[in-house]
């Protein structure tokens, strides 16, 4: 096991790659996180609201060993980072009054691209949250976009990447999103579609009944079989106690049911799944854990996650809870390499790492 810095700058607050995307070729990785300054004062996050923050993209070009930094290529409504607008004490307004709004998608997705990827945004994570999506057709060098999104007639949505291709059908493919609840809090995840490559998107279904708490930040995954798995991040509203749940579709995300519980407990306010289906047929479930040893923990699964294995420690280092929120591949050649966020003392700034191991 290899834990390697991803980016680090004293002062500086780097977070959230769970709230972007990542996506691999080969040994070619790259994937998102949120920069702004730390503050001892910023609350549950150690981040200063008062000043804007900037999105950046990371790519190794050697399975994750060495990382370059930059900001994100892409037009950001507003001029401020992506799917952060709650970090951020400022009055961006509606996402269409500001610079670079989003507008129609004029475009279509080309999965059968190898270079193809589809990046998703969101103005903040309760009402009246908007979403908007981007595409690149040369592995992340450059970004089109911002594109609208429909609402669905909901009150809000805050949208992250988590995007199932139909490989039988190239204009199709699912999308697993999160909706904000009728009293404009966050929390209830759905599914929605599009047959014609990105032209329009279609509601497909409410994954489970009404959560009682919160349940938001899907990572899913296609089985041979045509099973699809989806693996939420819930929190209660009681006690703010979190776990992660997996639910399973067999009509292409029509219906859903629980399959299991992985996590029993993923600590205060909870942390986001990122699932992978590794290459010698287990799942593999990465999660940041929020409690007492904070750090990052996986879990394993040997009969397409019916069942799973004791969890993980991969590190419970961390100066307190604020860290987590993975994004995931596996190399070519077995190794897992998860991005996430992390520190070494609570009042020390937050970074970026990457752990590199085989499970």
């Amino acid at each position: 096991m290899n834990h390697v810095t991803v980016y680090r700058e004293a002062g500086d607050y780097a977070g959230w790659p769970a709230n972007y995307g990542i996506w691999s070729w080969g040994n070619e990785i790259v994937t998102g996180f949120t920069l702004g300054s730390h503050s001892n004062d910023g609350g549950f996050h150690f981040r200063d609201k008062a000043l804007p923050f900037i999105t950046m993209q990371a790519r190794s070009m050697d399975g994750g060993t060495t990382w370059e930094c930059v900001p994100a290529p892409l037009a950001a409504p507003g001029n401020v980072a992506i799917s952060a607008d709650e970090h951020m004490n400022i009055d961006l307004g509606p996402v269409d009054s500001r610079v670079n709004p989003p507008k129609v998608f004029d475009d279509t997705f080309d999965f059968s691209n190898p270079d193809f990827a589809v990046l998703m945004a969101r103005t903040g994570i309760r009402v009246p949250c908007e979403s908007y999506f981007y595409i690149s057709n040369d592995r992340c060098n450059s970004w089109l976009g911002p594109y609208s999104f429909p609402m669905f007639g909901l009150g809000g949505i805050a949208a992250r990447t988590d995007i199932l291709p139909d490989s039988s059908d190239t204009d199709r493919c699912i999308f697993l999103l999160t909706a904000t609840k009728p009293d404009g809090d966050q929390g209830r995840v759905f599914s929605a579609e599009t047959k014609d490559s990105g032209k329009s998107f279609q509601f497909l279904s409410w994954l489970g009944e009404f959560p009682e708490g919160i349940e938001n930040m899907p990572s899913s995954l296609r089985l041979p079989s045509g099973r699809i798995l989806t693996a939420l991040r819930c929190r209660s509203s009681i006690e703010s106690k979190g776990w992660i749940d997996l639910l399973c579709s067999d009509d292409d995300g029509i219906t859903w049911n629980t399959l299991s519980r992985p996590v029993h407990s993923t600590g205060s306010a909870g942390n986001p799944p990122h699932m992978l289906h590794l290459s010698d047929g287990r799942l593999c479930l990465i999660y940041g854990y929020r409690g007492e040893g904070a750090g990052l923990r996986y879990s394993i699964s040997s009969d397409e996650g019916i069942s799973w294995d004791r969890e993980i420690i991969l590190r419970d280092d961390a100066g307190n809870h604020d860290v987590g929120y993975p994004r995931a591949i596996e190399r070519p050649d077995g190794n897992v390499v998860a991005v996430y966020y992390h520190n070494d003392l609570a009042d020390g700034e937050r970074y970026i790492a990457a752990t590199i191991w085989k499970p």
